[in-house]
């Protein structure tokens, strides 16, 4: 075993096992990389036993070179994922990681996501889950409400009968309301992947996504996923489930959706449920321009 086996595996792993973003590969092969030769470790055992001062000063060293404090956080969480691969390969009988925090960051303004965010949130809750198929299934349920908009409970009211999807799926809304929603791609690959892996059969009368132990997975559990990547990824606590239904009227809105069709995909009764977007799609306008425009921070209206 040497260095550039132990990157390779690890690269293997995130892509082929894991199946995370190209980005999210690179960035946490990078940090992998970086730890690896700085600590010059040259097998699985050597990084297993990365403790936590260890990670304190690698990243202090890091800080000191001008990473901030988001990064730093990012690159904890990777370094976290990677250890505890490692202490699995290594034949670790607890492969948890070091238990180090990250840096104190600064509270965001309520906002939705970014899609970057999104898709770094979707890759992050299937890495920092205990389970694989508990990782598959969390990162399910939270594309659904990123890319097809729905409410949680919406998303933990699908059957087995929901785990093959087409483009388009059906889903009881609010006061039973039902409602047609697009289905991307890379969900319905993410809802294929967690059926393949769920442990529990999964028959048509009965839920689609299941607890630790079989049952219904509750709400909690989603948001408790949610909440462990918004704090590995430095987000503000407004970054929770429901702020991906959000995004996903948001960034449709921003592309051109016109609001009667978002309140069809939404599911809102009225139109002025609905226009609470256009408010917050002008104010990521005006966010833009005052980062983007040369006088934007000179000139008085």
């Amino acid at each position: 075993m040497s260095a550039p086996a132990i990157i390779a595996e690890w690269r293997a792993h995130l892509a082929d096992n894991r199946r995370r973003s190209p980005h999210t590969v690179r960035a946490y092969v990078a940090a992998a990389e970086r730890l690896v030769g700085a600590g010059g470790l040259e097998d699985w055992q050597a990084v297993a036993r990365t403790e936590a001062h260890h990670l304190r000063a690698h990243l202090a060293a890091r800080r000191a070179a001008g990473l901030g404090n988001a990064s730093t956080a990012r690159e904890l969480s990777a370094l976290k994922a990677f250890i505890s691969f490692a202490r699995q390969q290594a034949g670790d009988p607890d492969p948890a990681p070091p238990r180090v925090r990250g840096p104190r960051l600064k509270k965001g303004l309520p906002r939705p996501v970014t899609p970057d965010e999104a898709v770094n949130i979707t890759d992050l809750v299937d890495g920092l889950a205990g389970e694989d198929w508990i990782g598959a299934r969390d990162r399910a349920v939270l594309l659904l409400l990123y890319g097809s908009g729905l409410r949680i409970a919406e998303a933990l009211s699908l059957t087995g009968r929901d785990a093959i999807l087409g483009e388009v799926l059906q889903v009881a809304g609010k006061g039973g309301k039902q409602r047609m929603v697009p289905v991307l791609p890379i969900t319905r690959a993410a809802i294929a992947e967690y059926a393949q892996q769920c442990p529990w059969p999964l028959r048509a009368k009965e839920p689609l996504f299941r607890g630790a132990k079989g049952g219904a997975l509750s709400p909690g559990m989603v948001q408790k996923a949610m909440a462990q990547a918004r704090r590995a990824l430095g987000l503000p606590d407004t970054a929770t489930p429901h702020a991906l239904r959000h995004s996903f009227a948001t960034h449709l809105l921003g592309a051109g959706a016109d609001l009667r069709s978002l309140q069809e995909l939404l599911g809102h009764a009225s139109l002025g449920s609905t226009q609470i977007y256009t408010r917050v799609d002008a104010a990521s306008l005006l966010e833009n321009y005052r980062n983007a425009h040369p006088r934007a921070g000179r000139d008085q209206a």
